[in-house]
């Protein structure tokens, strides 16, 4: 579904990311895992149009070039991004941030409004709430939730599990998968590397703007290089 071939993005004279090639195919899970500062941010807002690729890069979605076109037709043409952070406005209520999803849309969201709700019941029951006093993992399931309402054929997860305690990052990874079973492939970008390759079909390790190794979330998970350097362990 998504192609990129030869990624770069330069920061004034820093190459953040140095031509990278990945795909991700329809109905799947896929995981980008690597340190800070490895290009893992920029390359999904590359995807999603908020930086500038240099020449030479290529972005497709089921064939068509994305470079050039604007954040909200990208996000009209099936992409999402939930960023880190999570971002919710805090002054709104938990059913107005997850309608702003929707900005886009001209049809009726009653009943995507109760598919997210079936997925976050804790969102449902805190619907007129005010979405800065929910917990951190309410807010982050509240982003999601959001990213979900444009329809996106491909959601995109910036550190989902960020600040969130080892109980809230289950239920977080746990969605992630229902999503997708339900037909939305997603990308993820995650430093909690045990849990985004246990939960990812394909892995890509990302260092210092490059992919180094890829795979299977199982193969990676065995990858001895791997285990040292992102799972704390090696045989």
């Amino acid at each position: 579904m998504l192609k990129i071939e030869n990624l770069r993005v330069n920061y004034g004279g820093i190459e953040a990311v140095k031509g990278i090639s990945f795909e991700v195919p329809d109905n799947s899970i896929v995981t980008l895992i690597g340190a800070n500062g490895a290009g893992k941010s920029t390359t999904l807002r590359a995807i999603v149009g908020l930086v500038k690729p240099a020449e030479g890069s290529s972005i497709t979605l089921a064939g068509e070039e994305l470079i050039g076109v604007d954040t909200p037709d990208i996000v009209k043409k099936g992409i999402s991004l939930v960023p880190e952070g999570r971002h919710v406005f805090p002054d709104m209520t938990v059913i107005e941030n997850i309608k702003i999803g929707a900005y886009l849309r001209k049809d009726s969201l009653d009943a995507d409004i109760d598919w997210v709700y079936t997925l976050f019941p804790r969102l449902k029951e805190r619907s007129w709430q005010l979405a800065g006093t929910l917990s951190g993992g309410e807010q982050q399931m509240l982003a999601v939730a959001r990213a979900l309402m444009s329809h996106p054929k491909i959601l995109m997860m910036d550190e989902p599990s960020l600040g969130l305690a080892p109980l809230i990052v289950k239920d977080i990874f746990s969605i992630i998968k229902e999503i997708s079973k339900q037909g939305v492939t997603v990308l993820l970008i995650e430093q909690n590397a045990n849990m985004a390759l246990h939960t990812a079909d394909i892995g890509y390790v990302l260092e210092t703007g490059t992919i180094t190794l890829s795979g299977t979330g199982k193969e990676l998970l065995a990858d001895e290089s791997v285990k040292a350097a992102y799972l704390g362990k090696s045989k």
